[in-house]
């Protein structure tokens, strides 16, 4: 993290963006602080890397679940700009994956709103318990191929269950490369699913 100050906030973030070497449209910032006084005005930014968001996770989801009497190691990776953390909570794992992985699922939005609360930036945010997510893309990524198939082969339109962002992700690149195949997420919530249409 590094502070920039200067007269105004666009000021303060092009000269962060001048010293960086990046545009300043890239730049991950907090306004830290802005004065508007009579005869002053300053704003400071303070800029973040990817690494200190990934940081944050970190260590927001060890303390959280350590706060719960859980001992847990975490270790990080990032690939196609998703940030996955791998979790491991000696024997507890399954409680932590809960039924249909709706624990894991709560864990990983309360991490991400974390990430976003203290950045103000949207990261892809993924997190793994054995394997549990991994096992769980193969499975989708059997069904919406199947689905797609019989899409070519009736015209009709099918809508899949409910997923998370993370899981209809997986179905839209998985199916990105079928020819005369569409897909559309649709609905609210936890009622939001992918559509697959077939189109000439």
């Amino acid at each position: 993290m590094k502070d920039y100050t200067a007269k105004t906030l666009d000021d303060a973030i092009q000269m962060a963006a001048d010293d960086l070497g990046i545009k300043a449209e890239k730049l991950i910032y907090v306004i830290k602080e802005e004065k508007k006084g009579f005869f002053k005005k300053t704003a400071t930014i303070s800029i973040y890397e990817l690494a200190d968001a990934i940081e944050f996770a970190q260590n927001y989801l060890i303390t959280a679940l350590e706060n719960m009497t859980l001992k847990v190691s975490v270790k990080a990776t990032i690939r196609d700009s998703v940030i996955k953390l791998n979790l491991d909570c000696e024997g507890n794992n399954p409680l932590l994956i809960g039924r249909n992985g709706k624990t894991l699922q709560a864990i990983t939005e309360l991490v991400r709103l974390a990430v976003y609360s203290k950045f103000k930036q949207r990261y892809k945010l993924i997190i793994e318990i054995a394997d549990y997510k991994t096992k769980k893309y193969k499975k989708i990524t059997f069904l919406a191929k199947k689905a797609a198939q019989e899409v070519i082969k009736t015209k009709a339109v099918v809508r899949l269950d409910p997923m998370t962002s993370d899981e209809r992700r997986v179905v839209h690149t998985v199916l990105a490369k079928f020819h005369h195949i569409e897909t559309e997420s649709v609905g609210e919530g936890k009622e939001r699913a992918v559509t697959i249409k077939y189109v000439a």
